[in-house]
């Protein structure tokens, strides 16, 4: 069965850091480019950032350039977003899915997806 499972959320204040893991099984990560988008309550969905399938080349949102990072870990079949710099309005439940490619920052075709990971960012 091929899934993708998100971890790492939780509570962190303003300021701070998270590292948000996807990990693939049934499927090779590196076969796919990787996107992170987030949805917060009453919010549309919005793209985070991309990993390109080939080159791992990186693609972010400018609202989060600079502070989030995007990386692989083919041994461990998973990719990771680094989040640094938080801010209250990084607070969303935070998903990665599979694409054909990346569009900009924005995974395209998306065809698999995980049941995402709360971040809230709080004092």
């Amino acid at each position: 069965q091929e899934e993708l499972v998100e971890s790492g959320g939780g509570l962190v204040q303003p300021g701070g850091s998270l590292r948000l893991s996807c990990a693939g099984s049934g499927f090779f990560l590196d076969d796919y480019a990787i996107g992170w988008f987030r949805q917060a309550p009453g919010k549309e969905r919005e793209g985070v950032g991309c990993i390109s399938r080939n080159d791992d080349t990186t693609h972010y949102a400018d609202r989060v350039k600079g502070r989030f990072t995007i990386s692989r870990d083919s041994a461990k079949n998973t990719v990771y977003l680094q989040m640094t710099a938080l801010k209250s309005e990084d607070t969303a439940t935070y998903h990665c899915a599979r694409a054909a490619i990346c569009v900009g920052y924005r995974p395209h075709e998306m065809d698999q997806w995980g049941p995402g990971t709360q971040v809230t960012v709080s004092l």
